[in-house]
């Protein structure tokens, strides 16, 4: 086997300065991730003269070495055949790595003396750059015998392959005669439909990779010399995905807030928070544990715009929302009390205070200018909710809820009126009548003044229609 080799000099930087075009420098192209300027260019391959001839017995196997300039982003290889465009194309003898760009012969024959030069292609950018021409030259002292193959292409012990991305394991041997190369799965379980073999059963493709598709692969390169075998596992990681997201809140100031976002991934996402784009800390009244956010006594300077961030090494996502710290006086503008409330003499009368404060506002209730004090039938709630039970003439007043923070004093006022409860007197009675004749239905009731009264009839629980059947039913009387 021989492989070619050289050295690449360290690149040296270019500095632009104003009175000098810059100019030695390879078309890029950028773009922005996460805030981060991603730019992704491709260097031209440093000058030289041709590189050393490569010497090699008809028969032996050879690697040829494209060694990629610096460069940033996806690369793409291919190797041209003394010159263009005769391309060297891939079969069972010769095969192009797409993870290294080297150029594999398993088996030297005479046809492959020439000149060989390595393209490089930038997928973002487009750009293409060729080496220097490596020339393959057939010695003279003889021809390589049979061996068994050598796996020179392989891919790693470990493989770590994302959710739903195509994932392409190579594996390619040197060998006389051209090794053959197979595939399976340690485990015994077959390939899946979707499993495709390429370059001649070099490349073996997994799209739409899943966790299912995880496990131990084995390439073996074998010919009548015998055989050799290379695995490594593949193991199934994907991208955080969002399980539970934060969203915009208001909250009145002094109060906790408590926010959490949760998300599955593997590796297991971390967690990390910012506000207004700054990364925050855990201290003092911020509490942070993976990712839930909680901030006590809340003033005005917390608010703003928060973001949880979770994170593997396939990628990051994010949940953004706003925060709101109220501060206001007490108003009553959206819920005062009814200026006249009714109740029937003993049941249960319930005032509620609900004004709009930040921070929630005390409440103290009068009546008249009595302050009212928890009793057998008063009950005070902390939500500032009255109750009276069992009610008499004497809860008859007006009642008041004043509201009280630091940021002022608000009140709402009601009248309760309690009423007698209303009572028929006189109620119709089983009557026997001949049909066709007309009857008359009595009905007087006691109310209580202050009441508006309205009557309803019913025949067999339904209710009558008056303006529908005037033919036949009539109110009489007041």
């Amino acid at each position: 086997m021989i492989i070619s080799s050289y050295k690449i000099s360290k690149p040296v930087t270019s500095f632009c300065g104003l009175l000098r075009p810059c100019c030695d420098l390879a078309p890029f192209d950028s773009a922005t991730v996460n805030g981060e300027l991603l730019i992704n260019h491709l260097d031209n391959f440093k000058t030289q003269s041709v590189r050393s001839a490569v010497n090699v017995r008809e028969g032996q196997g050879v690697v040829l070495l494209c060694g990629a300039p610096p460069h940033s982003g996806e690369l793409t290889f291919a190797w041209i055949f003394n010159e263009y465009p005769y391309s060297v194309q891939q079969d069972s003898r010769r095969f192009i790595s797409q993870e290294t760009g080297s150029l594999y012969i398993a088996k030297v024959e005479p046809s492959d003396v020439g000149n060989y030069t390595c393209v490089v292609n930038n997928t973002v950018t487009k750009q293409k750059v060729l080496s220097s021409p490596t020339p393959l030259v057939l010695r003279s002292d003889g021809v390589m015998g049979e061996y068994e193959p050598k796996i020179e292409v392989h891919f790693p012990d470990s493989v770590p392959a994302a959710k739903e991305s195509a994932v392409k394991l190579e594996c390619f041997a040197l060998g006389n005669p051209i090794p053959e190369i197979s595939w399976r799965r340690t485990s015994g379980v077959p390939f899946p439909s979707k499993v495709k073999m390429k370059n001649s059963n070099a490349v073996l493709e997994i799209p739409n990779f899943q966790q299912e598709d995880a496990g131990t692969y084995e390439c073996i390169a074998e010919n009548r010399r015998g055989k050799n075998a290379a695995r490594g596992r593949v193991s199934y990681h994907a991208k955080p995905q969002w399980l539970q997201t934060i969203t915009d809140t208001a909250q009145s100031i002094e109060e906790t807030l408590f926010w959490e976002c949760k998300a599955n991934g593997k590796p297991k996402p971390s967690y990390s928070w910012l506000k207004n784009g700054e990364q925050m800390m855990a201290e003092g009244r911020v509490q942070i544990e993976n990712g839930a956010l909680s901030i006590t006594a809340l003033n005005l300077s917390d608010s703003g715009m928060y973001q949880c961030v979770a994170e593997n090494k396939h990628g990051s996502v994010y949940s953004s929302a706003q925060l709101m710290v109220l501060a206001s006086a007490p108003s009553f503008s959206k819920s005062p009390l009814k200026a006249l409330l009714k109740a029937r003499s003993g049941s249960e009368v319930t005032l509620e205070c609900k004004p709009q404060a930040s921070p929630p506002a005390i409440s103290l209730w009068k009546k008249g200018n009595e302050i009212l004090q928890r009793t057998e039938r008063i009950a005070l709630f902390p939500n500032g909710t009255l109750k009276i039970a069992n009610i008499t003439k004497r809860d008859a007043a007006s009642y008041t809820c004043t509201a009280k923070n630091r940021f002022g004093t608000a009140s709402t006022t009601g009248r309760l009126l309690i009423t007698e409860p209303t009572r028929i007197t006189m109620r119709p009675t089983n009557m026997e009548i001949i049909v066709g004749e007309s009857i008359v239905l009595p009905c007087q009731i006691a109310c209580d003044p202050a009441l508006d009264v309205s009557f309803s009839w019913a025949i067999n629980g339904q209710l009558i229609d008056f303006q529908r059947d005037r033919d036949h039913f009539e109110r009489v009387g007041g």
